[in-house]
């Protein structure tokens, strides 16, 4: 059975409604956005940030062209790029980016895709950690002042896409590893352990000066304190000596012959008090007058 003209005209017909039908419909993802392009001039969006605008949508076949971009936040991982620091020092720098694309029409004019997109924000994530980073410290950079450093990386950076106008919006920027480059490992350890052990000489030299001078205020104290015992020594044993003489004195005056024979008990005591003493005397000698008297008082008899 063979088609005539007209019905070779019908199918023709059908095929071409379903293809502009295919082709003018579309369906928009709720993690995308879309422009519509009309011969190459941007004329709307689909679904941008802010709107859900997501499902089926319709456009001019074969004149509009639907451009999907991503409505999440986009990573970019930069290459490692090597700094040098305000102290002179290379570091090599690992460092990523998020943004997301706040202006999708703006975005199409200036960059057209994302893998455009990508080179050109990295190659200005890159200039901004040379500027931000350069003025620093590479202590600053590795622990001191990361955080702060991070956010003047991110404010450069949203300075640098607005001028540029990229039509995105930095979300954040960060570094993930921050190193010496190899040939220089080895030197800047050798360098941090000089540091440190002259650092350590010096506490322990300044310990060792305030060890001395410990030393030196308790010896201080010590010699003061004895000094004040010694000098309240004298003056305790000064009052008992004056208030014994001043008893003898009274006891003297009231009975002299007592005095005379404590005197003399005082004389033996201190002659024969370590046994070792040896005196020669005569038999009359007056040091043993008080052995020639007997209990009675009469005179005792020599031997």
């Amino acid at each position: 059975m063979t088609l005539s003209t007209r019905q070779i005209a019908y199918v023709l017909l059908g095929l071409a409604a379903l293809f502009l039908i295919t082709n003018a419909f579309f369906v928009v993802d709720q993690r995308q956005q879309v422009i519509l392009v009309r011969l190459g001039d941007p004329v709307g969006v689909i679904n941008p940030p802010g709107r859900d605008q997501a499902g089926l949508h319709m456009k001019v076949p074969l004149i509009d062209d639907a451009i999907r971009l991503d409505r999440r936040n986009i990573a970019i991982e930069a290459d490692q790029e090597e700094i040098i620091t305000a102290g002179q020092q290379r570091l090599v720098v690992d460092a990523f980016l998020r943004y997301r694309i706040s202006d999708p029409e703006q975005f199409y004019r200036t960059l057209r895709d994302e893998q455009t997109a990508r080179d050109r924000i990295e190659r200005l994530l890159n200039s901004s950690l040379r500027q931000v980073l350069g003025s620093a410290t590479s202590t600053d950079i590795i622990s001191g002042r990361r955080a702060q450093l991070m956010q003047q990386a991110r404010a450069d950076m949203a300075r640098r896409a607005q001028a540029s106008r990229l039509g995105i919006q930095v979300i954040d920027v960060r570094i993930k590893r921050a190193d010496l480059p190899s040939q220089n490992r080895d030197f800047v350890f050798r360098r941090m352990s000089t540091s440190r052990q002259q650092e350590a000489a010096q506490l322990r030299a300044q310990g060792e000066q305030r060890k001395r001078e410990i030393i030196a205020e308790a010896d201080k104290e010590v010699a003061i304190t004895l000094a004040t015992a010694r000098e309240q020594q004298g003056q305790i044993m000064g009052e008992g000596d004056a208030l014994r003489t001043r008893i003898f004195a009274q006891s003297f005056g009231r009975d002299p012959s007592f005095a005379a024979f404590f005197r003399s008990m005082q004389a033996y005591e201190r002659s024969f008090a370590d046994g070792q003493t040896t005196l020669v005397l005569s038999p009359d000698s007056a040091f043993f007058r008080y052995f020639e008297r007997g209990p009675t008082g009469g005179a005792a008899t020599r031997r």
